[in-house]
């Protein structure tokens, strides 16, 4: 079969399975046409901790190189809550991710994207317990790995659904750290907390600017919304078949601003874990290379 022809300027791809292990990833981007990439080090939603070796670490940079991978990015566990007001999971959630730390400097990893914690009891404590505990980690693993914080939809009481709550969780980190914090947007979480991508797109990208900086903007998820707007729901669609549609794709894709940022979908994967992923790349550098066209 025909593989795809991606375009390598682009940094373009999607969370990819690592069933296998996470040799195996660079290869599956490759087969959808990516020249990025997301992955687990680590089964998501389980504590056990992997242990990779030095000869696994020069295997997946190889497989990197052979499939063309141009940067991979982690995801952290859906397990740890670096704002848990509890300390047993609060120690255990810092213990996790300071193992995710090590793994991603083992790979050659130079991000690692991260939900702010949930903080359960009062929000300006949470932020605090969260913020002490990203930098504790980080102190932990000297590197040059950078953390990631996530955008999230704003459910209950899941800390980074604004953009001033971002800005504050990496400004009560010591300035040593910071340079190692940076930000992914979701484009479904950002419309699902209240950001209107669909009818006010510059706004929210110049209110990015002015409140966190958009040189801190490392990482883009591009996925569609099964919900409305300002639903506070995390829920993904396809590329152009949500509530979000077209329109704010096809900005982000030739938006001068983000050229430079990697983008991930994390879009429904259908039955053969290839199929929807391919597509739904084609039709983003679509959106791309029909704008160069028109100038």
């Amino acid at each position: 079969m025909a593989q795809p022809n991606p375009d390598p300027v682009l940094l373009l791809g999607a969370h990819v399975s690592t069933q296998g292990g996470v040799t195996t990833a660079p290869e599956r981007a490759r087969a959808i046409g990516a020249t990025a990439l997301q992955l687990f080090t680590k089964t998501p939603n389980q504590w056990r901790e992997p242990v990779l070796d030095e000869a696994t670490g020069r295997a997946f940079r190889d497989e990197m190189a052979r499939a063309a991978i141009r940067v991979a990015v982690s995801h952290d566990s859906y397990l740890i809550n670096l704002a848990s007001p509890d300390p047993e999971l609060s120690a255990r959630s810092v213990a996790s991710f300071i193992a995710e730390l090590r793994r991603c400097e083992l790979l050659g990893l130079p991000y690692v994207v991260s939900h702010p914690g949930n903080y359960f009891d009062d929000r300006a404590q949470g932020l605090a317990r969260n913020a002490a505990n990203y930098a504790r980690c980080l102190d932990e693993v000297p590197g040059q790995v950078m953390v990631l914080l996530e955008t999230t939809a704003g459910t209950g009481t899941a800390l980074g659904a604004t953009f001033e709550e971002l800005a504050e969780l990496r400004a009560r980190m010591p300035k040593a750290i910071q340079r190692r914090v940076g930000v992914c947007a979701d484009t479904c979480h950002l419309y699902a907390a209240g950001y209107d991508l669909l009818n006010e797109y510059d706004a929210v990208w110049d209110r990015f600017e002015a409140i966190i900086g958009l040189e801190h903007l490392r990482c883009l998820h591009l996925n569609d919304s099964k919900t409305p707007f300002n639903s506070h729901r995390d829920r993904h669609e396809l590329i152009a078949e949500g509530s979000l549609g077209p329109k704010p794709f096809k900005r982000i894709m030739t938006d001068p601003r983000l050229a430079h940022t990697i983008k991930i979908i994390e879009t429904p994967k259908g039955d053969d874990m290839v199929t929807l992923d391919t597509k739904m790349l084609k039709r983003l550098r679509t959106y791309a290379r029909s704008s160069a066209k028109r100038h």
